[in-house]
């Protein structure tokens, strides 16, 4: 019997990006991330542990969908998100997007060196299952070098490993483990990022409840109040940044806040003004607190504060000079998914093209066009 196979090649016309999405899920299928593991950890950590052990999450509709839109479970049985060509159907050809960066979601442990060996495993996963040429070979997937910031040596020398990958788009890292960012003790972490000139980007995660962010009142009972609770510790990391001089020592360093939302910015830069303006003779930091953020750190646009009056959500993004500061972002395939048709609309005209693909490109040093894909929506 004969067996034709066609190759997928990239299509020689090339054409400009115009949609740059900065959170999408891949999760592995049942079984492809085990190998990936290093031992010990392998046997003596993960393998022991029950499926489900570790879910702290009660989302709208998470029992019947796992918080997940329905169309984007794969017909082999495996979960949502886990099908590239699925994904590549349903977020690149039907929405718009034409490069995504690729963000695993944290398996977290209670033992920084398992964590490291689980960042490690993703990242050797993400190159041979989303960013190969059988399921990259579009050009569209940017890949996230996994690291536990808890352990800040051996994330530095994943950096260094991994950030000459043609398709790996940045660094991702967890907020909640203590003492904030502009500790000392993350300065390989930066000085690996900034040597290798790459973006850092840190997406919520939901670990183990005692190291879920805790509020002055204590741990949160629902959903509602964690969700919530999450713009709270990117607030306090973003004045760690700021206020512990972490621009100063590393003036070249990108930061995005991956769906902390983002309309508390505003607010937090006119209040870190205020004490700077108030005491800058007992500060070290160079410049108005308000420079640092707008020049050094991004946020996402998903989940997009959205209040009954439209006029104000307007004039929010006018004063932060959103054009300086978001990504668009969709969540795909989460059922909070923000397709890039609907939220475009939504921004002021003139920050259109800034948020939508602009800043995504300078963010991620992305190419300014990719191979054309026939059929395919375009936003713009």
């Amino acid at each position: 019997m004969t067996v034709t196979v066609n190759e997928r090649k990239p299509a020689a016309e090339r054409i400009a990006v115009r949609c740059v999405d900065s959170d999408m899920h891949p999760t592995p299928r049942a079984g492809e991330l085990t190998p990936y593991i290093p031992e010990p950890w392998r046997s003596k950590y993960f393998l022991t542990r029950r499926v489900g052990d570790q879910i702290y999450y009660d989302a709208p509709d998470y029992a019947h969908a796992y918080a997940m839109r329905l169309d984007t479970f794969p017909s082999d049985g495996n979960f949502a998100g886990s099908d590239p060509d699925l994904a590549f159907k349903q977020l690149i050809m039907e929405a718009g997007a034409d490069i995504a960066i690729l963000e695993p979601a944290a398996y977290p442990a209670r033992f920084p060196e398992v964590n490291h060996a689980m960042n490690c495993a993703l990242n050797d996963w993400q190159a041979n299952h989303w960013l190969d040429s059988h399921n990259n070979w579009h050009e569209r997937w940017r890949g996230s070098v996994c690291v536990a910031i808890e352990t800040p040596d051996d994330a530095a020398r994943e950096i260094d490993k991994w950030a000459g990958h043609p398709y790996m788009g940045q660094v991702l890292i967890k907020a909640e483990p203590r003492p904030p960012w502009g500790d000392p003790k993350y300065n390989p972490i930066w000085e690996a990022a900034t040597r290798n000139d790459i973006t850092v980007s840190c997406h919520l995660s939901r670990s183990h409840h005692e190291e879920l962010p805790i509020p002055p009142v204590g741990f949160p009972s629902y959903n509602h109040d964690f969700m919530v609770t999450y713009s709270l510790l990117a607030a306090n990391q973003v004045m760690s940044m700021v206020f512990d001089g972490l621009f100063d020592r590393f003036p070249t360093l990108r930061i995005v806040l991956v769906e902390h939302a983002f309309t508390w910015i505003l607010p937090l830069m006119w209040r870190m003004d205020a004490i700077y303006e108030a005491r800058k003779s007992w500060l070290d930091i160079k410049r108005k607190p308000s420079e640092y953020v707008k020049d050094h750190i991004k946020f996402t646009t998903q989940p997009l504060d959205y209040p009954e009056d439209k006029t104000e959500l307007t004039r929010a993004f006018e004063w932060m000079e959103c054009e300086k500061i978001l990504l668009f972002s969709s969540d795909y395939p989460h059922w909070t998914f923000d397709d890039p048709r609907w939220l475009v609309k939504h921004l002021p005209e003139h920050a259109r093209e800034a948020v939508m693909f602009r800043n995504g490109i300078a963010t991620y040093h992305l190419p300014e066009t990719v191979p054309a894909l026939e059929g395919q929506v375009r936003v713009f």
